[in-house]
């Protein structure tokens, strides 16, 4: 048995089989072959392969978001059957003898520049595409896996680190838990284990050669033991059955208010990041969504989502929340979100950068298409709007100037609109510090605990080696915090918290003292923190 020990993202024992998530960057080198017709070969199995996959994932991404998001992996397999394309790497590999690797990955590059100097739009976009497949083929011939988020039976995935837009791929229906060795205890791939409600560890030791053995992660001592006893198999499956039996008792409080013993009440909102997390919403009988992370629409895309994808996807939550509110954080991309087809310039401080709200008023193309999908929702049930890393009163203004020229745009083509709550992230201490001012252009307030925590402290919640220094309950935080709340109700704003904070038990109490209105937690959280209120007494 190996033991080998991490940070734990959240208690929990996980049981079952490694899958090992392989993201390593193929390295092309250019060599002469000598048997041209046994490299076209495995040219071809390669190709074949990959049509495998893309129609696996067309599958996948179909049930998840639907058929027109999905379209893209069939638009790929298509592309990989191309005859100009597949004649180019043969002339490559049977005339100029060079190996399949090399013969893919120029061939690709070429057809990327063609399509990259046309003047169509459509054709431009579909440079992106051209290199994608291309390096699926080279990760094939070079023996990297790229099918490791998908998987015929549960596991326990292991990786080196994961992006936002790797999380998104992942088969998360048989996701157990997962082990990264970098990774930040505040980063988006731990906020996606608390989500999902699913032991994960960072930090650890890991090896490629655990793939495919039994493995056990216990998630409240920060270990994972590979190969373990039968004895350790035992006891820590008698302490799994427990938690489930304990979050079977939680049941009973389903469809009772989050009210404290001496009569507060407190609204409990869940924060989504995809349509697959609305079951977990309803089952954990959460009172809405209070942030729909939208950006990960985005990234799980090939390319710009038109307002007709869009509007589906916000259709169908708001739909299934069935009256209940819905507030949707429009784009927050860049930082460590990126999504290739931005084409974002590489920056020396992305966090501090050209992201969220700066993009959407910068392009503001893109800006539209979301507000006009969203507006065209909130026709179905009770939408609200949230804009993203606001830090004054001109980007506010500016944002519900565009807003409102959306609906009168959508109002002269006869759509049908309803009415929709205008908010904002509070996220930084530019507007903490301005929050009188910014209350008296918008209807709410929420607190990302995550940036702020990050921008108050000046430490990249990114980087585990000041997971130490990183301390979400630093006075300056919980002042900030405050001061949120005493000027957003001074204007008639309700304030509400979607960061992680929202679901720390040690904060529950102070945050009622404090007199928010709404916390906004991962489903999972939604009935162990209506316990913790229920429990209060604030009288005192």
């Amino acid at each position: 048995m190996i033991t080998e020990s991490g940070k734990s993202i959240l208690n929990g024992i996980a049981i079952g089989k490694i899958k090992f998530y392989n993201n390593k960057k193929v390295v092309i080198t250019d060599h002469e072959i000598s048997d041209p017709d046994a490299e076209f070969s495995r040219f071809e199995e390669a190709v074949e392969k990959a049509i495998g996959q893309l129609h696996a994932l067309h599958d996948k991404a179909e049930a998840e978001v639907g058929a027109e998001n999905a379209e893209i992996f069939e638009v790929h397999a298509m592309m990989l059957e191309d005859d100009d394309w597949r004649e180019s790497v043969e002339e490559l590999v049977r005339e100029q003898k060079k190996n399949a690797e090399f013969a893919v990955f120029t061939t690709g590059e070429n057809f990327a520049e063609m399509f990259a100097s046309m003047d169509d739009a459509y054709m431009q976009a579909r440079c992106t595409d051209m290199r994608d497949i291309a390096s699926r083929v080279v990760n094939i011939l070079a023996g990297v896996d790229q099918s490791s988020g998908v998987s015929d039976e549960p596991f326990i995935l292991m990786a080196e680190d994961l992006a936002p837009s790797e999380t998104v791929q992942l088969d998360k229906s048989k996701l157990l838990g997962f082990v990264t060795r970098l990774g930040s205890t505040n980063s988006h791939t731990a906020i996606l284990a608390r989500t999902m409600v699913i032991p994960a560890l960072i930090g650890v030791n890991i090896s490629e050669e655990w793939d495919g053995h039994m493995a056990i992660i216990d998630g409240y001592h920060g270990c994972i033991y590979v190969d373990p006893t039968e004895e350790l198999l035992d006891s820590l499956g008698k302490k799994q059955k427990e938690d489930a039996r304990q979050r079977a008792l939680l049941q009973n409080l389903k469809g009772k208010p989050n009210v404290t013993m001496d009569g507060k009440e407190i609204n409990v909102y869940c924060n989504i990041g995809n349509v697959s997390d609305l079951d977990s919403v309803i089952e954990n009988d959460a009172q809405g969504i209070g942030l729909f992370r939208s950006e990960f629409i985005y990234l799980n895309s090939k390319d710009f989502p038109t307002e007709e994808d869009q509007f589906r996807i916000y259709r169908s939550v708001v739909e299934k929340l069935a009256g209940k509110k819905v507030i949707i954080r429009t784009l927050d991309i860049g930082a460590d979100k990126q999504a290739d087809y931005f084409q974002l310039d590489k920056e020396e401080n992305p966090a501090l950068g050209f992201r969220a709200i700066r993009i959407c008023l910068t392009r503001e193309e893109i800006f539209r298409t979301q507000l006009r999908a969203i507006l065209r929702a909130s026709a179905y049930g009770r939408v609200s709007i949230m804009f993203p890393m606001i830090i004054s009163l001109r980007e506010v203004r500016e944002a519900k100037k565009i807003l409102e020229e959306c609906r009168q745009q959508l109002l002269s083509e006869g759509a049908t609109l309803g009415d929709v709550e205008i908010g904002i992230m509070v996220e930084t201490p530019a507007a903490v510090l301005c929050a009188d001012d910014l209350a008296e252009e918008v209807e709410f307030f929420s607190i990302g605990t995550n940036d702020l925590t990050q921008y108050t402290l000046a430490i990249d919640r990114q980087n585990p080696k000041l997971d130490p220094f990183y301390n979400a309950h630093h006075p300056a935080v919980l002042k900030a915090i405050q001061m949120t709340i005493d000027a957003g109700h001074r204007h008639g704003c309700w304030v509400g918290i979607c960061g992680e904070l929202g679901a720390d038990p040690a904060l529950t109490e102070i945050f009622m003292r404090m007199g928010i209105d709404e916390l906004s937690v991962a489903p999972g959280s939604v009935l162990p923190l209506r316990k913790l209120i229920r429990d209060l007494d604030l009288s005192d």
